[in-house]
């Protein structure tokens, strides 16, 4: 199987192939995801191209161990439990693995900006692979993290006349707004997540706008990760999010996980992470949205319903 490298530069006519090499893999050796296939009546081997590889519910990751490296996993991220129930659980062959992919994704959408990251509710739990990536960036481009000391923060963005991002959790970056309204020179105000229970919900396109006009800027950038992948998408602005090389978003029928949606149409997203090399690749996940030719893609909202249909299969 490739290496982590060789999937990070991969050219854009290289992923169908490294994605069914992932997969044969993976529908072998990851014990989840080869009893899935062979319940929902899938076989490996008849499975030809890369859009008709099936993605595995993400709701798995919930209460079966999706790992298949060739030794133990040298970390297990979790994610938040904002409504309650059980954590996702993301085992991790090597961090190495994991801080290529990131690396790789910020540094071509981004470059060496240093990176100021409001992140409190995470901070505040153990095993968030978002705070292990803040961490890496700001180890080696500088920044640092902020709980929820809004003063010490706004003097450290004036004080930094470089190019930087300030990346927050929805909630955190509406109390600065609140408490310490600034025009930010040379900074890029990125969100990541939602209120996390904080505080009310709003429009994305609204809460953008209230965040513009407290900060002066022109627009607001977002991240879309989550603990059951190795990768982020990144927006630079209007909710339209790109994807690294090794990464891609389609859409499936929200009430056929198994039926693919053409370019436009809306439905639930699945991603192919191919960074998640001893995992599992191929995520079916609980997000709506729509993606569009050139592979960009935007998300509006979720899909109803507690749980994605198929999921339930492995846990009987």
């Amino acid at each position: 199987m490739r290496s982590i490298g060789q999937i990070t530069s991969l050219r854009a006519h290289e992923f169908d192939a490294a994605a069914l090499e992932i997969f044969r893999f993976q529908a072998e050796r990851c014990e989840p995801y080869r009893r899935y296939l062979s319940l929902m009546g899938f076989n490996a081997d008849d499975v030809r191209r890369a859009s008709d590889i099936p993605h595995l519910p993400i709701e798995l990751f919930k209460t079966e161990k999706v790992y298949c490296g060739p030794s133990e996993p040298e970390k297990c991220f979790t994610s938040s439990t904002t409504g309650g129930g059980e954590a996702s659980m993301h085992y991790m062959y090597r961090l190495s693995d994991y801080e290529a992919a990131f690396m790789a994704a910020y540094d071509r959408f981004y470059g060496a900006m240093p990176l100021y990251a409001l992140l409190p509710c995470y901070l505040e739990r153990e095993g968030s692979s978002l705070v292990y990536m803040a961490d890496q960036i700001i180890a080696r481009y500088g920044g640092g993290f902020y709980l929820d000391d809004y003063d010490r923060l706004s003097d450290a963005l004036a004080a930094d006349g470089r190019p930087k991002i300030l990346l927050g959790v929805s909630y955190a970056l509406w109390d600065m707004a609140e408490r310490r309204p600034q025009k930010l020179a040379d900074t890029i105000v990125m969100e990541t997540g939602g209120m996390k229970g904080r505080r009310r919900e709003m429009p994305k396109s609204k809460f953008h706008a209230l965040l513009c006009d407290a900060f002066g800027v022109g627009t607001v950038h977002s991240e879309y990760g989550m603990a059951e992948l190795s990768s982020q998408a990144y927006s630079s602005g209007g909710g339209i999010f790109r994807t690294p090389q090794w990464m891609k978003v389609s859409v499936r029928d929200a009430n056929d996980p198994l039926a693919a949606m053409p370019c436009g149409s809306r439905g639930g997203i699945n991603i192919t992470d191919l960074a998640n090399r001893y995992s599992c690749a191929f995520i079916q996940t609980q997000d709506a949205g729509r993606v569009f030719a050139d592979g960009t893609f935007e998300l509006s909202g979720r899909l109803t319903g507690s749980d994605i249909r198929g999921c339930n299969l492995l846990v009987q």
